[in-house]
């Protein structure tokens, strides 16, 4: 998505734009997501847009977004789809992963905020309602296994 943008600044982050809990998962940069709440998986090789040129680009110029994968961007608290091909899944979560807001299948030309959000998932279309995610519930973030 680009111009995902992050009204937070920031304050209580590290170099890279992320709070300093997550800055040695974010070197790793493919992670894999859980939500602890439902013992779902919501991503396996999920990429990282921690620096401004990544959070700027998003999603743009992709066909389509594969089961499994997804964009942490980190900080946000908004985004939109402007020139996007497929709907997305949005998760927004606050600086303990908690999850504040989510939204589903959000189509090309849209605007979505969550003020309380620190950062944001941006997952295939259907995978909010495949692991059954909802506000409140706890994710987690470890390195994705395999090869990149």
């Amino acid at each position: 998505m680009n111009g995902a943008k992050s009204k937070t600044g920031k304050s209580g982050a590290n170099s890279n734009g992320a709070s300093s809990d997550a800055a040695p998962l974010l070197a790793e940069k493919r992670l894999r997501v859980t939500n602890l709440t439902r013992s779902t998986v919501l991503a396996t090789s999920l990429e990282v847009a921690d620096t401004g040129p990544r959070r700027n680009k998003g999603l743009l110029g992709r066909a389509s977004l594969e089961p499994g994968t997804g964009l942490w961007i980190a900080p946000c608290e908004s985004v939109h789809t402007f020139f996007m091909q497929f709907p997305i899944d949005l998760v927004y979560l606050d600086r303990k992963n908690r999850v504040r807001k989510v939204r589903e299948r959000v189509p090309a030309w849209r605007i979505s905020v969550c003020l309380s959000a620190h950062s944001i998932l941006e997952l295939p279309a259907g995978t909010i309602r495949a692991t059954e995610t909802q506000a409140g519930d706890l994710v987690e973030f470890t390195p994705a296994t395999g090869s990149e």
